[in-house]
């Protein structure tokens, strides 16, 4: 008998320290923020060394802290991580991401933390696109072989032939692939954000950036669809980054002067 109690009163015992053990762990841990992004796409996400940086990255710490969250990025391509953001195996994606009707149907978007201009890189010793009136415009890339991110906003207007008629759109998931394309003249130009343009130049300097904007952008936050909750929360912590000035604080920290 007085082993039966024994022993019962060791199992008790146990149990009482593995529940112990596992709410300390509980307890000591943050639960996890996922965001989806695409490191290829300076000054808004880029490569560090191994560890991806960027504004949209700082933005996404934020609500992570504001939040009382851990961040852990996933880096992946730009098409994916909308796809993730879309079906919820990411909490959001900010990777620079254009506000469309047609996005809008995958995704519910944050109020908008940048309005962005895209222009045109060209082969500096070879343009083949030149602005041909005052102004640059959609039909000085008519018949060309334009270069464009995939499935990014660029790629989305080129690709309408209300905005110009390429002979040929060809899509890269990263910029660096474009640049050595039209370094070595098999595309024309690529066309971009004017920020991440600039980064790109100033790492080859064969490309050139085309005086001029082509059209003009806005970035905002992705989040699954129904998912009001989480939106309402970023959306507090991007007005007060805006208004406290952070989005250009974050701005100055990326961009290579």
């Amino acid at each position: 008998m007085k082993k039966k109690v024994l022993c019962v009163v060791l199992a008790t015992m146990c149990a009482l320290s593995l529940m112990a053990c596992g709410t300390e762990k509980k307890a000591g841990s943050k639960e996890k923020l996922i965001v989806g992004t695409e490191a290829g796409f300076a000054p808004y996400e880029y490569m560090k060394g191994n560890e991806v940086v960027g504004i949209d990255i700082d933005i996404s710490q934020a609500i992570a802290d504001e939040l009382g969250m851990e961040l852990e990025i996933k880096n992946m391509d730009f098409d994916g991580a909308l796809a993730a953001a879309s079906s919820g195996k990411v909490d959001f994606i900010a990777a620079g991401v254009s506000v469309t009707e047609e996005r809008k149907k995958q995704v519910d978007f944050s109020h908008e933390y940048v309005n962005s201009t895209e222009v045109v890189v060209v082969n500096k010793n070879d343009p083949q696109v030149q602005i041909a009136g005052e102004q640059l415009a959609g039909s000085d890339l008519n018949k060309k072989i334009i270069a464009v991110q995939q499935g990014n906003i660029a790629d989305v207007w080129v690709s309408s032939k209300d905005n110009c008629e390429a002979k040929e759109v060809k899509r890269y998931t990263k910029f660096a692939q474009a640049a050595e394309d039209l370094k070595n003249n098999k595309v024309d130009c690529i066309v971009m954000d004017k920020f991440p343009a600039e980064e790109l130049v100033k790492q080859n300097d064969s490309l050139a950036v085309l005086d001029g904007i082509l059209f003009e952008d806005k970035y905002a936050i992705g989040v699954k669809k129904g998912n009001k909750e989480l939106l309402d929360q970023i959306n507090q912590v991007i007005d007060k980054l805006i208004e406290e000035g952070k989005i250009e604080e974050f701005t100055a920290n990326h961009v290579q002067k």
